[in-house]
């Protein structure tokens, strides 16, 4: 069976940024260029994205390109006979699922808080205030469970509509409406009065801030953020360099997608350091930041409730933009595996989606007691551990692995692939680079995200 292309080059590129783009660039980012003292850290985050990241997203762009296939066959198509490369297709699978089982969660959240914010419903509510609504919705197992499976219906319904007229149909209506939302919300928070402290601090580089902050500390967590921002190393970004053409190099489809990613994440530092600035609220407040403190901030500003609603709708288009993403490497690997239509796949993974999301959904409440990592910890938060601290870095480490060693693909398989079409070249001078320091920051990012949950 023909595999389905994109329609168009710009579909392509919304497509893959909307898969990297997600909670990790407007809610994560924000609060830890907070912690970690504003713009000297966002300084050294940019270098490490373009020294970590872009490669990555070249290589698995390549492998997917070069055999037309998700990670459930990529591997098999093109490894050298008698290699286990192809073992790897089982924990990647495993880890898009495992993303889906609490980002569809979290993607509930944010349904549920454009409605409360359009209904008026935290108009007059104190902090404290804010936080017992957020905390009503946690303990209520139907109401979180509803809106999980409204999210994973809604997501899969894009899907099984095929990839043109689906995924990249609506895809591409969703990232232009984020970008607008953005700049709107951008725009209302510098201007703000008592915004500006906020706008110095984000934008102007002050290393003795960083240094206050922890240096050590900071370009860990920097390496970390360009590591974890753009969901390399499950194949959720290498499904898309198969549905592409050979027409374009793959480094500057890489760059259009890391571009994308970086302006929505240093946006939404727009959107929040000044509102946080003017309103007198800590911008390092963790991830209470968004549904607790947010609310509060929006309480205060003139139109408060139309830009608190406009700001979780950008919120949801950013969550749903990587769902959708991620539901179609779902859906190819049971097309890849077994030949099905799209339709009876979408239909059958969304009832699987359901049923394994239920555990975070009720390890907020009725499972509260099951604290998998530490008292305080939730099923989310083991999800996410599994997912962030194990299958992203050591997936990296696989697609490097096998585009850099003769044992794999290889280097000069990889780099024909890559310098195909016309447009930014690969460079074929950084190979020792690839091989031997990428791994090894990718090894100390491994071993250093157990070491920070279990022994600092």
């Amino acid at each position: 069976m023909e595999r389905e292309k994109f329609s168009s080059r710009l579909g392509f590129i919304l497509i893959s940024a909307g898969c990297a783009i997600g909670l990790g660039n407007v809610w994560r980012f924000p609060y830890i260029v907070g912690k970690y003292g504003g713009a000297a850290f966002v300084l050294i985050y940019l270098l490490f994205l373009v020294i970590l990241g872009l490669p990555v997203v070249v290589m698995e762009f390549a492998v997917g390109r070069a055999s037309q296939r998700s990670v459930a066959l990529s591997f098999d198509r093109l490894e050298t006979k008698g290699t286990k490369w192809h073992w790897f297709k089982y924990p990647a699978m495993a880890g898009n699922y495992l993303l889906m089982m609490f980002y569809t969660t979290i993607g509930g959240w944010m349904v549920y808080y454009i409605v409360k914010m359009a209904r008026g419903d935290f108009a007059g509510l104190d902090a404290a205030g804010v936080e017992g609504e957020f905390g009503a919705m946690l303990s209520n197992p139907g109401l979180m469970a509803g809106l999980m499976v409204l999210v994973v219906v809604l997501g899969f319904a894009i899907c099984a509509a095929g990839l043109q007229k689906g995924v990249e149909r609506i895809t591409k209506v969703m990232m232009v409406s984020l970008m607008v939302l953005m700049v709107a919300l951008a725009v209302n928070s510098v201007l703000l009065e008592g915004g500006q402290e906020g706008l110095s601090f984000y934008l102007k580089p002050d290393f003795q801030k960083l240094k206050e902050a922890g240096l050590g500390e900071a370009v860990f967590a920097a390496l970390g953020q360009a590591f974890f921002t753009l969901s390399i190393g499950m194949g959720a970004i290498a499904i898309f360099g198969s549905y592409i053409g050979r027409e374009q190099r793959l480094a500057g489809e890489a760059v259009n997608v890391l571009v994308l990613d970086t302006v929505v994440a240093l946006m939404a530092g727009l959107i929040i350091f000044p509102a946080c600035f003017a309103y007198d609220i800590q911008p390092d407040a963790g991830p209470n930041l968004l549904f607790i403190t947010l609310p509060h901030v929006f309480n205060a500003m003139p139109g408060g409730r139309i830009w608190g609603s406009l700001f979780f709708l950008f919120m949801f288009f950013a969550a749903i933009s990587t769902i959708v993403a991620v539901f179609q490497d779902l859906i190819s690997f049971a097309t890849d595996l077994t030949g099905c239509s799209v339709k009876k796949a979408a239909a059958i993974t969304c009832v699987a989606i359901c049923v394994l999301s239920l555990p975070c959904v009720l390890g907020f409440n009725l499972w509260s007691s099951f604290q998998p990592l530490g008292p305080g910890s939730t099923v989310l938060d083991l999800e996410d551990f599994l997912v962030s601290n194990n299958v992203l870095p050591l997936g990296s480490l696989v697609y490097v692995a096998f585009c850099t060693s003769h044992y794999g693909w290889g280097w000069r398989n990889f780099l024909e692939e890559a310098n195909t079409g016309k447009g930014l070249a690969f460079p074929s001078g950084v190979r020792i680079y690839l091989k031997w320091v990428l791994p090894a920051v990718m090894l100390f990012i491994f071993l250093q995200g157990y070491y920070a949950k279990f022994f600092s």
